[in-house]
């Protein structure tokens, strides 16, 4: 990968997972030294993220790391219900036995990060993990949809959607509900039952429908 699409992912990847805090101002200056390269090369991956949502802009005023909104988390979390219901089901209507096979490989990895989480008081080691495991487990589910423009509209949600919610999430009061909702899941899609998967799904996200897991 070239130099900018590294320094493009490094970015995305401390927004979406609690590397800023919200509302930072995003300095070119300070994150050069840290990222290695120009002030230049940063200013033009903030350009490209502020795009895509995860980072305001405004002449200026530079670059920011949005706030935290109860409305856009219920509003990311509606369409994360929908592109996830729909991906689903067409990934269970097109997979086979190859995407089942990624799917159960992808629950067992997240499944077993995730009983560790709820078996320890320490659960910071762990966060970067169970954060790619869970993206990873979602994504599978709608990998073999056959829809990559479904895809990357996910991937932006889903972004989004971890950036709002990941301070929040932090204290892992959800996990043993998290264990049962994915197990779930997986079980609806496996057996081929649209309707349950699409339900199941839908509970799994319920609770960021009101907004108040940001007030945790």
């Amino acid at each position: 990968m070239t130099q900018d699409k590294d320094i493009y992912e490094a970015l995305r990847n401390r927004l979406i997972s609690n590397g800023f805090l919200h509302g930072t101002k995003l300095r070119a200056e300070y994150l050069r030294n840290e990222l290695g390269c120009s002030a230049s090369t940063v200013r033009e991956a903030l350009f490209r993220l502020s795009t895509v949502g995860l980072v305001n802009f405004q002449e200026q005023r530079g670059f920011r790391v949005p706030e935290r909104q109860a409305p856009l988390l219920i509003e990311l979390t509606h369409m994360r219900v929908l592109l996830e219901g729909e991906g689903t089901v067409l990934s269970i209507r097109n997979g086979g036995v190859a995407w089942e096979a990624r799917l159960t490989a992808a629950h067992h990895q997240l499944s077993h990060i995730e009983k560790r989480i709820q078996a320890t008081d320490d659960q910071e080691p762990l966060v970067g993990l169970w954060f790619a495991s869970e993206q990873e487990f979602h994504q599978t589910l709608i990998s073999a949809c056959q829809s990559e423009t479904l895809k990357e509209m996910h991937s932006l949600v889903y972004a989004r959607f971890r950036q709002q919610l990941m301070v929040a999430d932090r204290n892992f009061s959800f996990i043993s509900e998290n264990i049962e909702h994915h197990f779930e899941i997986m079980t609806a899609a496996l057996a081929g039952d649209e309707t349950l998967t699409r339900q199941k799904i839908h509970d799994h996200l319920a609770r960021h429908l009101t907004g108040d897991t940001l007030l945790a």
